[in-house]
């Protein structure tokens, strides 16, 4: 039993000696790596958050220009209607002739206009998948800056098997369990 207490307590401050040494040998780099790793992962975020912000900001404004520009639109129509409606009112029992060719005028002004909106519609969705694309495009590009780094990252850290064949021999030799072959 007494035994047993003496291996731990030699067990214990070996296993002292060895983070010592291991924070003498590797713990500036590892904070070093710790360090950045985290100002990459804030620079990371804070991109990603100003592409969201610049992203919500754009879409925000193409929504505001459509809807001011259907607005624009729509009022002009109801405008032209409201007026040519009153026009063919006063007109009606003299010119029929004329009333019927503005009602093929107001047809194809709505055929136009709709044309028109078909072609906002167009637009927009374009806009919107061009929009969406470089949004992706930047995302995978972010990702892969992040893969990329991490690797280095992961590339300049020292092999766990290789120190923890460093640290054996380090420990066999401080206990002097180390014995080179003689030479024969």
């Amino acid at each position: 039993m007494k035994v047993e207490k003496k291996k731990s307590s030699v067990e214990t401050q070996e296993d002292g000696n060895i983070d010592k040494i291991r924070d003498i040998l590797f713990g500036s780099q590892s904070r070093d790596f710790e360090r950045r790793f985290n100002r990459m992962e804030e620079r990371l975020s804070n991109e990603v958050a100003e592409m969201r912000d610049e992203t919500r900001k754009r879409l925000d404004a193409l929504e505001e220009y459509i809807k001011s520009e259907v607005k624009s639109l729509t009022e002009r129509l109801v405008n032209e209607q409201n007026s040519r409606a009153d026009a063919v009112k006063e007109l009606s029992g003299e010119l029929k002739d004329l009333s019927h060719n503005f009602d093929k005028k107001v047809t194809n002004l709505n055929e136009q206009s709709a044309k028109s909106e078909s072609d906002l519609r167009q637009q927009i969705l374009t806009q919107s998948k061009n929009l969406t694309d470089e949004i992706q495009k930047r995302h995978n590009e972010l990702l892969a800056s992040l893969q990329r780094e991490s690797t280095e990252i992961r590339d300049d850290k020292a092999d766990r098997h290789a120190l923890a064949e460093l640290f054996t021999e380090m420990a066999m030799r401080l206990t002097n369990d180390f014995h080179l072959p003689e030479a024969e």
